[in-house]
């Protein structure tokens, strides 16, 4: 008997890492950011204030804080991102997207949205879309920072 349940999550995985392959050259050649850049830089702009702990932004990315860390460090480099302490506790620290991150995110969300045009134009009707939105939405409906 068939497992629908593997061939599917592993048709997803596939998906993803075709989706992200495609967008990396872009992102990378126009924005000078990787996919997981622009992601970080998404979370950031959804949040209240435009800023999250490492810790929040771990969780919703599915990554480590260190990670978090080691990402951050070149984006403070070219001022799209900053650091901000917490001002009641020492030990907490946020990354705040700054305005010119909230520049080239808008800017990356519109090669993005051109991207996910190319995926989808040819084999894909308004109705098909519109279904696999409600399907893939039951998948990450209890996932921290939704990016819609």
């Amino acid at each position: 008997m068939e497992d629908l349940c593997l061939k599917n999550t592993l048709r997803l995985l596939q998906s993803a890492d075709q989706i992200k392959a495609r967008l990396s050259g872009d992102f990378s050649s126009v924005h000078g950011l990787s996919v997981n850049e622009v992601f970080l830089l998404m979370h950031l702009e959804q949040a209240p204030l435009h800023r999250l702990s490492r810790v929040e932004l771990a969780k919703r990315m599915h990554v480590s804080a260190s990670t978090v860390t080691r990402m951050a460090a070149p984006l403070e480099k070219i001022g799209v991102v900053a650091r901000q302490a917490d001002s009641r506790d020492a030990r907490l620290a946020f990354v705040v997207l700054t305005q010119t991150g909230l520049e080239r995110v808008a800017e990356a969300r519109m090669t993005f949205a051109k991207q996910a045009g190319y995926v989808f134009r040819d084999r894909w009707t308004d109705e098909d879309l519109r279904q696999l939105s409600d399907l893939l939405h039951r998948l990450i409906a209890d996932a921290p920072g939704d990016l819609t």
